[in-house]
């Protein structure tokens, strides 16, 4: 493969210029506030929460502490200058005949304070940093959980329209944003706060007139602050649009790979994959370059900070206004007084990170299921298969214009077997997703044993239909768990005997592990006709009341397609079965054919009937005999 002709600096840099657009411009913005709804997740550990708080304010006055620690016993037992401010309580000068041994003694009672503290601060962090850690993960568990159980409830409509990368990533790297807003940052935030406030409240205690210099480049610290946190939530919402399209992307183009090897096309995707790339690459630098920016202007601000007390509190020290104890936890505020500043500031972005991520979940969270259940359903003890359409119209879009069905109407009586044929566009399949209601209608009824569709819920109407569809997906697993979908109420006895009545048993039994082989991804290692045979298993393992084949044997050979002819002929007794074939040959048994033609039926009867009338039917039979 070929070099890319520009570098990639001069490409991310051509990026940055303004007026350039990109696709985070077509996502959806999230109304609402984004960070009071990720805090309601909180209430169920409001306890522990409250127990980092506290864990955390008392770190954070042991930190405090440990400076002071020292400029004491700096004062007291190294200089032997005492300064009213740090020593202890009534002593405010060493005695002239203290010997240097209790000097050395003073040392090392303050070593074991110091040590102490460092112990106790350790316990403290710990103990916090594993509940916080506990909580946040506790707390993703539940969001991930209640995020793709809200993309089951969603209708095939959504899916038709939005790319399965994107959900992938809202599941995966989205919610993984939100887990440090639990894990880290409210605590960091509110540790910082304390710190800040501590720090401020304890220097002006100490010398208000070194307080005053250390606070002189406040003003400069917030605007820089502020300026940071404006461009950086910009910065990190791009970031997560562009890693949102790059995974969808590779989502799609890993599925199809064979596609794109078939016809030659890597050099394109590859170049389609790498302007998407670097795309997400200039989005990191702008993201990097913010840091790149703030954080040094920061670390200079500190030091200029640091000269100035170091100026001004020399000159104190020389004076005797203050002692060297004093300057040293002076020095050391100073040094730990821009720190929590500049952790304030990276927080608040990585919690802009988060809000971005939140917001496009909860975007999604808030879609509602174009299909809902009733508030109060009505129950059918037992589905027959009775299945009307009365006057039916239906669009995909909605639209007037866009007719799939125009004013359809049959009926079918529990038993019968039904098959629909028509040439592509028809509306066929159209017919076959509206019995399961993964679709509703803009006109019309649609009635299941007299009942409307509509008044049912899903899940009792779509336990009593069972589909095998042209395209059958596998999932990773074994064979088993392919034919049970989890359900651990159908036996192995059931999965045993749905495989043999559809011959499935056939191949299933000559495998090593038999019903526990291995499944891999779409089950690639099985060929279409044992894929088809399997959908066939699963679906009769849920016993239906109502089969619907659509194009179930398109994809299989002679030998197989004999096995499920066999198959179906057992299966269709007592059973509703609605079929949808373009080959004329597998449906002729069939008690009724519907013909459609561009969303209407225009003819209905037995195969012989149809061929008597000299219509559509016979047009269809005749060019297939001539194919063959």
């Amino acid at each position: 493969m070929k070099e890319r002709k520009q570098p990639r600096t001069h490409r991310f840099l051509s990026m940055l210029r303004p007026g350039d657009s990109w696709d985070e411009k077509q996502d959806i913005h999230y109304e609402g506030n984004a960070l009071l709804r990720i805090l309601r997740y909180m209430k169920p550990h409001l306890k522990v929460f409250l127990i980092c708080l506290a864990l955390v304010t008392l770190a954070t006055v042991l930190d405090l502490y440990r400076p002071i620690l020292i400029g004491n016993a700096i004062d007291q037992f190294i200089t032997g200058e005492a300064s009213p401010a740090v020593l202890e309580a009534g002593r405010t000068e060493w005695l002239p005949g203290e010997q240097a041994t209790e000097r050395f003694q003073g040392v090392l009672i303050a070593g074991g304070k110091y040590l102490a503290v460092l112990l106790l601060l350790f316990l403290c962090n710990r103990f916090q940093y594993l509940l916080m850690q506990r909580m946040g993960q506790d707390i993703i568990y539940d969001m991930r959980n209640e995020l793709f159980t809200h993309v089951e409830s969603l209708t095939m409509r959504f899916f038709d329209t939005t790319p399965v990368g994107k959900i992938v990533t809202r599941l995966t790297n989205d919610v993984e944003s939100i887990n440090e807003v639990f894990a880290n940052i409210l605590v960091k935030l509110f540790k910082n706060l304390i710190k800040i406030v501590g720090l401020a409240v304890i220097s002006i205690s100490l010398n208000a007139q070194m307080a005053l210099y250390s606070f002189i480049l406040m003003p400069v610290v917030l605007a820089l602050t502020v300026l940071f946190r404006s461009i950086s939530r910009r910065a990190y919402r791009i970031t997560r649009t562009r890693l949102t399209a790059i995974n969808t992307f590779l989502s799609e183009h890993i599925s199809g790979m064979r596609v794109i090897q078939i016809f030659g096309r890597e050099k394109r995707k590859y170049e389609e994959f790498a302007e998407k790339n670097d795309s997400l690459f200039a989005a990191g630098f702008r993201e990097m370059m913010v840091f790149a920016l703030f954080r040094p202007g920061l670390y200079l601000l500190s030091v200029v900070a640091l000269i100035i007390i170091m100026v001004s509190g020399g000159a104190s020290v020389l004076n005797g206004a203050i002692s060297i104890g004093t300057l040293y936890v002076f020095l050391q505020y100073i040094d730990s007084f821009f720190q929590p500043i500049q952790e304030l500031a990276e927080q608040f972005s990585t919690l802009q990170n988060a809000i971005a991520s939140a917001e496009k979940i909860f975007t999604l969270l808030d879609t509602k299921p174009q299909i809902t259940d009733p508030e109060t359903p009505k129950k059918l003890d037992q589905i027959r298969g009775r299945i009307e359409f009365d006057h039916v119209w239906f669009s995909y879009t909605g639209r007037d214009e866009d007719w799939v069905l125009k004013d359809v109407s049959f009926t079918i009586e529990p038993g019968q077997s039904v098959a629909f044929v028509g040439a592509t566009g028809a509306g066929k399949s159209s017919i076959l997703n509206l019995i399961g209601r993964y679709y509703d209608i803009q006109k019309g009824v649609i009635r299941v044993d007299g009942v409307d569709i509509r008044e049912l819920t899903r899940e009792q109407l779509r336990r009593a239909v069972g589909q095998v569809q042209q395209d059958v997906f596998l999932f990773t697993g074994d064979i088993r768990s392919n034919i049970r979908l989890r359900d651990e109420s159908i036996s192995d006895e059931a999965i045993e005997q749905a495989a043999r009545e559809v011959n499935a048993a056939r191949f299933i039994e000559r495998l090593p592990q038999r019903y526990d082989e291995k499944v891999t991804e779409r089950g690639a290692t099985f060929s279409a006709g044992q894929r088809q045979l399997l959908s066939f298993a699963r679906t009769l393992a849920y016993d239906p009341a109502i089969l619907i084949l659509d194009e179930a044997t398109s994809n299989i050979d002679t030998e197989t397609e004999q096995w499920i002819q066999e198959a179906i002929q057992h299966l269709m007794k007592g059973r509703t079965t609605i079929m949808v074939a373009h080959r004329l040959s597998t449906i002729q048994h069939a008690d009724r054919i519907i013909v459609m033609h561009h969303g209407r039926i225009r003819e209905t009867g037995t195969h012989q009937e149809l061929l008597a009338q000299d219509g559509i039917y016979k047009k269809l039979y005749q060019l297939q005999l001539a194919g063959e």
